[in-house]
């Protein structure tokens, strides 16, 4: 983990004086409002300008592709990349910084400046909604060696292949539900779109079970159970309606803090969520929070179900799946508000 490092007054602001040269990534074709995303685009820019960081301006030009210019301009001599977006584009440009040729202490930060549908990564580095104010308390956040989770999954190929998370990694339910939710109205009605596939899918989903098999951090013993939803969670904070799924969980930790559904009723989902809405949720033998290392998941013998994946809110595959930690693998932004609290 890098150290708190001085800040010094450049430009007329204090700034980090290991940000130099910054990229801010976006999509421009997200979002309800594609005008409004470019003049939060110019806001962030006069921001870091204004503090004497030269700055480059880079659209996504594919799905997918924010990860490969995240790496392009750290080659170029980006020593930050800012993410300008929801977590989606945070999970994009996460798979070009995690493993790259620039590690340790030297290694690009990666920054969130919060432009989406669901933020929850910048949520819980307690950044606020406006793309001015978190771009100046990103000036001054301190870069620190994170671990990340990495997920295994199955592709639509039938090739195994793998994706870092920051923020969640679902299986069940919660990869059905990101497969059925329609990014135009997702781009139309924002999170109203989330809470109308989520009715959808309390009514009408029978909840399936598939094999989990959990090694857990108490002795690193392994123990198989059969569940309808497992959801990895590396963050406290989501926000909204979730709002603390699972306050000990943490970007510092070195596990997986993961909540096993071993039920299929619809009624124990329901009053369960409604908790969480109410911050009054309770885990138990029905609905366990774990404490593991790694995770294996796959389906039933005989089910002829297929599980979906998903991490950050991204579609990913089926199972079989694998789920581990990256342990310091990544160098996160931290604005010093949340350093201060944690």
């Amino acid at each position: 983990m890098l150290s708190g490092s001085p800040a010094e007054f450049v430009g007329g602001a204090w700034v980090n004086d290991l940000m130099r040269r910054v990229a801010l990534i976006y999509n421009p074709a997200s979002g309800q409002r594609p005008g409004r995303r470019a003049k939060q685009i110019a806001d962030v820019k006069a921001v870091f300008e204004g503090a004497g960081v030269a700055v480059t301006v880079i659209a996504t030009d594919a799905p997918d592709s924010a990860g490969r210019l995240a790496q392009q301009a750290i080659r170029d001599g980006c020593d930050t990349i800012l993410a300008c977006g929801g977590d989606g584009t945070v999970h994009e440009a996460l798979q070009g910084m995690v493993g790259s040729a620039a590690a340790g202490d030297n290694a690009a930060a990666l920054g969130v400046i919060p432009m989406g549908t669901a933020n929850a990564l910048a949520t819980d580095l307690g950044l606020p909604a406006s793309s001015r104010k978190a771009a100046q308390m990103l000036l001054t956040a301190t870069p620190e060696r994170i671990s990340v989770g990495r997920v295994f999954f199955t592709g639509t190929d039938g090739e195994t292949r793998s994706r870092y998370f920051v923020v969640a990694a679902g299986i069940g339910v919660d990869g059905l539900f990101f497969s059925r939710l329609d990014s135009r109205l997702k781009q139309r009605f924002g999170y109203l779109a989330y809470l109308i596939e989520a009715l959808k899918l309390a009514y009408s989903h029978t909840f399936p079970l598939f094999s989990a098999s959990f090694i857990e951090t108490a002795g690193g013993v392994a123990r198989a159970e059969k569940v309808s939803q497992v959801l990895a969670v590396r963050i406290s904070n989501f926000g909204g309606l979730v709002h603390r799924l699972v306050p000990g969980a943490a970007l510092g930790n070195g596990h997986l803090d993961v909540i096993a559904f071993k039920t299929s009723s619809r009624w124990r989902y329901v009053r369960f969520m409604v908790a969480v809405w109410f911050r009054r949720h309770v885990y138990s033998r029905t609905i366990e929070l774990v404490e593991c290392s790694a995770m294996e998941c796959s389906e039933l013998y005989g089910s002829g179900v297929r599980t979906f994946v998903e991490a950050d809110g991204e579609l990913l595959g089926t199972l079989p799946v694998r789920i581990e930690v990256v342990p310091q693998a990544l160098t996160l932004l931290i604005p010093q508000k949340t350093r201060r609290s944690a």
